[in-house]
């Protein structure tokens, strides 16, 4: 901990499912918002904005839009990479939609990139589009994240659903061509976060509930790592070989205990029950 500089965390499976809030997210927040932090998340669902606006519906602090790094800005931003005042085609949610107008223009017939996220908007005529851009004018297929499936939390039932990975295949069936994904366990969306706030991956703590994404990915780039298992990987379950978090926590309020115990004048002190 005498290295401990700033977060990244996750979201889903560690603050909250889908429509409600895990219990100590609020507690957490509260306890490192004097910190440097990012929230750095696969789901490009929603926007930077609508992120900010979910936060206060669930109960959680209003946080500015720069806190948030999404699978579908990293996307952006590496579109922008590859080719300037680029055009795409998107099939996903329209936070995907509204963030990628921000870096190139929706061009339906002759796009340069085919970019595909999670959401709704996979149909027959979609798929259709999509794989004769690839075929006819040499799209390239590109995908948010790769991510099979993912929770969800409808009408306070839990639900999984298609992920990135998931959503991307028929596009690649189809055309044969392997698509190129952006979001955890690649670095470009850790690397945005650590730009954003002026850290090097050895100062940052990557809190995240995926071993294969979240934990798998910082690790890589050597920087340290928190596992809650209050997400699809739960408790008890074995780690995949090769990955050892630096905390592995039932929960948020887990972490926050050890961290306390560890590092009082940082984060205060135990709340004590009752």
């Amino acid at each position: 901990m005498s290295t401990f500089k700033a977060l990244l965390l996750d979201m889903d499976g560690v603050l909250f499912h889908g429509d409600r809030a895990l219990p100590g997210a609020d507690e957490f927040l509260q306890a490192i918002s004097h910190l440097p932090y990012c929230f750095i998340t696969n789901n490009p669902i929603r926007s930077p904005a609508m992120l900010v606006e979910h936060f206060v519906r669930l109960g959680l602090p209003r946080v500015d839009e720069s806190r948030f790094v999404t699978s579908g800005q990293a996307t952006g931003e590496w579109l922008a990479r590859q080719q300037p005042d680029f055009g795409f085609y998107a099939v996903g949610a329209a936070g995907l939609h509204q963030t990628l107008s921000q870096y190139g223009n929706y061009d339906p017939e002759t796009a340069d990139f085919v970019v595909v996220g999670e959401g709704e908007g996979l149909d027959f005529d979609t798929l259709t589009i999509g794989i004769n851009l690839i075929l006819k004018q040499g799209a390239r297929l590109v995908c948010t994240n790769p991510d099979h499936n993912v929770d969800a939390s409808i009408d306070g039932l839990h639900r999984v659903l298609p992920g990135g990975g998931a959503l991307v295949a028929p596009f690649a069936v189809a055309t044969g061509q392997t698509p190129v994904f952006i979001g955890k366990p690649h670095p470009l969306l850790y690397e945005m976060a650590m730009q954003r706030l002026g850290v090097a991956a050895p100062d940052c703590v990557m809190v995240g509930d995926r071993p294969d994404t979240d934990i798998a990915g910082a690790a890589a780039l050597q920087m340290a790592t928190a596992l809650v298992r209050t997400g699809r990987f739960g408790r008890g379950e074995k780690l995949p070989s090769g990955l050892e978090p630096d905390w592995d926590c039932e929960s948020l309020t887990a972490l926050l205990d050890r961290w306390r115990d560890a590092c009082p004048e940082t984060f205060g002190t135990k709340t004590k029950a009752g």
